[in-house]
């Protein structure tokens, strides 16, 4: 019998309709001529990586190794929230704010294969979300700590793949409690992503932008792009485009600001920083 949430069945019967469009649709592209061009593959993949994962509440020495037994580990998709299941007890430490429910300790496994169309590209996992304290593993390769759990984080898996099949294990511990003014719950609670780019691609966050130079008729606009590079270099390698551009309505801003009555010498409008 399934684990499975309705939401996720809902979810993938709308993922199917849409690759039956898909297949559908590539029917009658198989009709044009053979020497038609083929389409250049995108420079950067962000797939859905939230289904067919195995879950267990508990604290499993060993089952960041891919030969660990999860055979009767819950099947689960993602998004996912242990805490909510309960049972709730007044005599959890989450007390009040967190809903009176259960936290502790989760293990989170998922299998899965590359395609031969990665090969020679960078591959990596995002997480939108792990409450908290989550450790990640692949094919028993430690990646990383993300301490906390309200923030967007991602792993470069492309050192430790294999040709056959793959094993992703996130360790999640939200044992220590209290530690929210409000319900928080606990897991991989938002979606996950398999990020696929080139060798040289513009790095997670790469892309910023600052006013460095401020006056009272005109301000100075920089971008700046930041690179990354496959791991196996052994180097990073960075580079920044800059330009330059006057835009006095920035400097028009900055003195509306300093006029209001909220305004203080050292606070600035988010689009004015």
């Amino acid at each position: 019998m399934s684990n499975e949430p309705k939401e996720s069945m809902t979810r993938r019967h709308l993922l199917g309709a849409a690759a039956g469009a898909a297949l559908l649709g590539s029917s009658f592209d198989a009709v044009k001529p053979l020497d038609a061009a083929q389409p250049e593959a995108p420079v950067r993949i962000r797939e859905s990586f939230d289904f067919d994962w195995k879950f267990f509440k508990g604290d499993v020495p060993g089952a960041q190794i891919s030969s660990f037994p999860d055979s009767t580990w819950r099947n689960v998709d993602l998004p996912h929230d242990w805490s909510i299941e309960g049972p709730f007890a007044e005599t959890e430490p989450t007390a009040g704010p967190g809903g009176y429910l259960p936290t502790g300790i989760g293990w989170y496994r998922k299998r899965f294969r590359i395609p031969e169309t990665y090969r020679n590209r960078k591959i990596a996992v995002e997480f939108d979300g792990v409450y908290q304290n989550s450790e990640v593993w692949i094919n028993g390769n430690y990646l990383g700590k993300r301490p906390f759990g309200y923030i967007t984080f991602a792993y470069d898996l492309t050192p430790y793949l294999g040709a056959g099949g793959n094993l992703l294990a996130v360790r999640v511990d939200n044992s220590h409690q209290p530690n929210s003014r409000w319900y928080s719950g606990s897991g991989i609670y938002r979606h996950t992503w398999l990020i696929v780019t080139n060798p040289v691609h513009i790095a997670q966050w790469g892309t910023f932008v600052t006013t460095p130079h401020i006056s009272e008729t005109a301000a100075t606009f920089v971008s700046k792009r930041e690179s990354a590079m496959i791991p196996a270099w052994r180097k990073s390698a960075r580079f920044a485009a800059q330009s330059t551009k006057k835009m006095p309505h920035l400097s028009r801003a900055r003195k509306q600001f300093r006029r209001s009555p909220m305004a203080t010498s050292t606070s600035l409008p988010r689009s004015c920083n």
